[in-house]
C-alpha cells in the first residue's frame, strides 16, 4: 500500500477556469472550494505562472457567472428575504390585533407580548397575563415574575422553547436523538 501526498491532476482547462476565476478578484478559497483544487497548489501556479489582478481602481470585477447571472442572483435573494419579511409582517399584525394572541406562531408569541409590555405598558401586560392565565396557556406562569413582571425576551423565548421542544427541535432543525443544552 502506497502511503503519502494524494496529488490532484487538474487539466489545463480547469486550471485556465481557476485562474480567470482568480484573477477576475474571486478569493483563493472560494476558486480552490469551486474547482476542488487545493489552495496551496493555486498559490504556486499563481507565484509560478505570474497571474495578476486588474487594478482596483478600473471598476468592480466582473463575477465568474457574469453579471446577468449576478445580478439575477441577487435579485432573487433579495425578493426571496422581501417576500419573508411581507409574510411576517401580515402575521404579525394580524395577531396584534387579536389580544388574546390565539392565531400568532409560537415562536412569535414571546416578542409580542414583549412588544406590548413596552408600547402599551403595564397595564397591557397584566391584561396580557390574565388572558394567558384563562386560556390556560402553559407559559401563563413562566413569562411572568411573581410581582407580574414580564420577563426579558430572550427568557421568553428560551421558555417557548422548553415548553414545545419538538416543534422547536423542527422549526431550528435539530434532529431526534440529539442532546441539547437549554441556557
Amino acid at each position: 500500500m502506497s502511503q503519502g501526498i494524494h496529488r490532484k491532476i487538474r487539466s489545463d482547462a480547469v486550471w485556465a477556469e481557476v485562474r480567470k476565476a482568480w484573477e477576475d478578484g474571486e478569493t483563493a478559497r472560494s476558486v480552490a472550494r469551486r474547482y476542488d483544487v487545493g489552495v496551496h497548489a493555486l498559490w504556486k501556479r499563481r507565484e509560478a505562472e505570474g497571474w495578476t489582478r486588474p487594478d482596483p481602481k478600473a471598476g468592480p470585477v466582473e463575477p465568474a457567472e457574469g453579471w446577468g447571472a449576478y445580478v439575477q442572483g441577487r435579485r432573487d435573494a433579495f425578493e426571496g428575504r422581501l417576500e419573508e419579511a411581507r409574510a411576517l409582517a401580515e402575521c404579525l399584525v394580524e395577531a396584534m390585533q387579536d389580544e388574546r394572541l390565539t392565531r400568532a406562531p409560537h415562536w412569535h408569541i414571546p416578542w409580542l407580548y414583549r412588544w406590548r409590555a413596552d408600547h402599551l405598558g403595564a397595564e397591557a401586560a397584566a391584561r396580557d397575563r390574565e388572558r394567558a392565565r384563562e386560556a390556560g396557556h402553559p407559559w401563563a406562569e413562566v413569562f411572568w415574575d411573581e410581582d407580574g413582571v414580564l420577563r426579558p425576551l430572550r427568557r421568553l423565548d428560551e421558555e417557548m422553547a422548553r415548553l414545545h421542544p419538538q416543534d422547536w427541535r423542527r422549526a431550528v432543525g435539530v434532529p431526534e436523538g440529539v442532546e441539547v443544552e437549554w441556557p
